[in-house]
C-alpha cells in the first residue's frame, strides 16, 4: 500500500475515515438533532431541510452558489431550494448552537453511560490532536469548522474532531475529482458505475434524469462507462486514482500522532462506531461508498 511522508498506509487513512464518518453523520439522522431544527422552525419531514443549514452554518450566511461550490455533488437547484430560505429561519450562529445541543443529546442516547467513559475521552483527545493539525488552505469547509470553538465535553470534542477531519477529507476529495476532470454530476455517475451505491441512491442529490443521462454520455465518450452505465476498465482505474489521491490528501493530519497512538485511537473508536451503526439511525447504503471503494 502507498504511504504518506509520515509512513501511514493509505488503507489506514481510509480506515480512520470509515470509523469517524458515522460519528459525524449522526448529525443528519438523529431525532434529537431534528427536534432542535424543528424548534427553530425548519421542516423535518425529510432530512434535507436541516442538512443544508446545519452543514453550511460554519461558512456563515453564504448564498446557494457558495454552498453548491463547497458541497459539489448536489444539484444547484436542490441547494437553492434549501439554502435560500435557511438563514431567514435562523442565523448560522443559532444553528451552530442547535447542532451542538442536538449532538450532545444524540450521543448521550446512543452511548449511554459510556458517554462519560475514559475510553471515549481518550479517543476524543487523540482525534482532536489530529484535527488540530489539519492544514485548511484551499479547504473551505475544513477551514470554516476549524475556526469554531472547541466544545468542552469530551464526547462533543470527538464529534467536532470527526466533523473537521471528514470535511478536510471531503475538500480534498473535490480537488481529486477536479484533477480527474469529473464535474459534480459526472462524479456521481462514475461512482455509481463502479458499484459504490445504486443509481437510485444518487438521485438524492437532485439531478434530473436528463442531466444524469447527459453526464453518462460524456463519460461514455471518454471511454469511462459502458452503455448500461457500468464502468469500463479505464473508468475503474480513474476512480481508483481519485480515491488514492483523496487518501493522500487526507493523510497529513495523522502525522500528528504516532503509529502506536493511531492504533490506540482505532481500538478506542471501535465500540462507539459499533454503537452508532447498531443504533439503526444511519442508512445501510450511502453515497460515500464506504466499504465498497
Amino acid at each position: 500500500m502507498a504511504k504518506h511522508e509520515g509512513g501511514l498506509e493509505s488503507g489506514r487513512v481510509r480506515q480512520l475515515w470509515h470509523l469517524l464518518e458515522p460519528l459525524h453523520a449522526v448529525l443528519y439522522y438523529a431525532p434529537e438533532v431534528f427536534e432542535e431544527a424543528e424548534a427553530l422552525g425548519y421542516a423535518t419531514e425529510e432530512r434535507w431541510s436541516s442538512y443544508f443549514p446545519y452543514r453550511a452554518a460554519p461558512l456563515g450566511a453564504v448564498g446557494a452558489e457558495q454552498v453548491t461550490s463547497a458541497f459539489y455533488s448536489f444539484s444547484p437547484r436542490m441547494v437553492a431550494e434549501h439554502v435560500d430560505p435557511a438563514w431567514k429561519i435562523a442565523s448560522p450562529d443559532v444553528l451552530l448552537q442547535a447542532r451542538v445541543r442536538g449532538m450532545d443529546r444524540a450521543y448521550r442516547t446512543i452511548f449511554g453511560d459510556r458517554t462519560e467513559s475514559p475510553e471515549l475521552a481518550e479517543a476524543a483527545a487523540l482525534a482532536r490532536r489530529a484535527a488540530e493539525a489539519t492544514d485548511t488552505a484551499g479547504r473551505p469547509l475544513a477551514a470554516a469548522n476549524a475556526a469554531l470553538d472547541w466544545p468542552d465535553a469530551p464526547h462533543l470534542q470527538l464529534w467536532h474532531a470527526a466533523t473537521l477531519l471528514r470535511e478536510h477529507r471531503g475538500d480534498g476529495h473535490i480537488a481529486a475529482l477536479l484533477v480527474a476532470g469529473l464535474d459534480p454530476v459526472e462524479s456521481l455517475v462514475s461512482f455509481a458505475a463502479i458499484g459504490a451505491a445504486s443509481a437510485e441512491r444518487f438521485e438524492s442529490r437532485g439531478w434530473s434524469p436528463e442531466e444524469w443521462a447527459a453526464a453518462h454520455a460524456r463519460l461514455a465518450a471518454r471511454g469511462l462507462v459502458d452503455a448500461d452505465g457500468t464502468a469500463t476498465d479505464e473508468g475503474r482505474a480513474l476512480r481508483r486514482t481519485v480515491e488514492e489521491h483523496t487518501d493522500r490528501l487526507a493523510a497529513a493530519p495523522w502525522q500528528a500522532l504516532t503509529i502506536e497512538e493511531i492504533d490506540r485511537l482505532v481500538e478506542r473508536l471501535g465500540e462507539f462506531w459499533v454503537a452508532v451503526l447498531s443504533s439503526g439511525l444511519l442508512p445501510s447504503e450511502t453515497t460515500l461508498g464506504i466499504g465498497k471503494v
